[in-house]
């Protein structure tokens, strides 16, 4: 997703809306920690230990599917962030933002994540995912965002037209091979990469369920195999397929591709807030043409 950092005036409402929701819910806030601040403001709040996420009121509609698929999933008991328990589930509106609010989880002094426990919490997540029925966009409205990026020249302007054009083709070609049958698709993360993930001393869970799309279960599994944003890799298909016999390897790799292109094309936006953005799209055009053998 395109990472666009939040202004800083509007940073400070959007900490206060917060403050005031969780106060009106009888929870003691005497401190705010941000845990992330782009496209919208993710905030601890102290000593309530409550985790908060702050939208625009004009994404009320997104965070209230976030909420729900939360609020299901926490009931399967998936391993998933839920809703904090504390208050009620749902979508609180002030001073031009929505507030939810989710529980925190305390993350392992070491957090790494193991391949076993990486896949077998996605596998109890798509379990849990197949068990509820929520409306939900396809993945290829991902795929349509990111070609407008790249034919609006003005969002993408440092791109240069062979990148571009490389780019888009990609987008075309593997992405209507990906979605070509869509007999097998199904409720899915969306984006269960590192940086979505939590290693809690209970074990990994996922955040950030605004994600959810449907697709072929190949698209989830394929945010395995590349960089998350603290720059580890995941390069664990055979555990993947140990686990997971009935995965395709071709839709995993044509998969990985896409979803490369996608993420490529939002390091490349004008705007762009992610660490060292610029040095991560290179390498995501150098990967897709390692990928292709051009």
């Amino acid at each position: 997703m395109e990472e666009v950092a939040v202004e800083a005036s509007v940073a400070a409402r959007a900490v206060e809306a917060a403050r005031v929701t969780a106060v009106a819910q009888g929870l003691r806030v005497d401190d705010a920690a941000v845990l992330a601040d782009s496209n919208r403001i993710v905030l601890r709040l102290l000593p309530a230990d409550v985790v908060a996420r702050v939208s625009p009121a004009a994404e009320r509609s997104e965070a209230r599917f976030e909420l729900e698929v939360g609020r299901r999933l926490a009931g399967l008991g998936a391993p998933a962030e839920a809703p904090d328990p504390r208050v009620s589930p749902r979508v609180h509106e002030r001073d031009g933002f929505v507030v939810t609010l989710w529980t925190h989880y305390e993350q392992r002094a070491r957090p790494d994540v193991t391949a076993t426990g990486y896949v077998q919490a996605l596998l109890r997540l798509h379990d849990g995912l197949r068990r509820i029925d929520v409306a939900a966009p396809h993945a290829t409205d991902r795929v349509v965002l990111a070609r407008a990026c790249l034919t609006d020249e003005e969002r993408t302007p440092e791109l240069c037209r062979d990148d571009r054009g490389l780019l888009i083709d990609v987008l075309d070609g593997v992405g209507a091979a990906v979605f070509r049958d869509g007999s097998g698709d199904r409720l899915l993360h969306g984006e269960p990469h590192l940086g979505n993930v939590l290693s809690t001393p209970a074990g990994v869970r996922f955040v950030d369920l605004g994600t959810c799309c449907r697709g072929p279960v190949e698209f989830d599994v394929a945010h395995s195999l590349g960089p998350d944003p603290g720059r580890r890799m995941l390069r664990w298909i055979d555990e993947i397929r140990e686990h997971c016999p009935g995965l395709d390897p071709e839709l995993v790799e044509q998969s990985r591709i896409l979803v490369l292109a996608i993420v490529t094309t939002w390091r490349w936006c004008r705007g762009d807030q992610l660490p060292d953005g610029r040095r991560r799209a290179a390498e995501g055009l150098h990967g897709i043409r390692t990928a292709l053998g051009a």
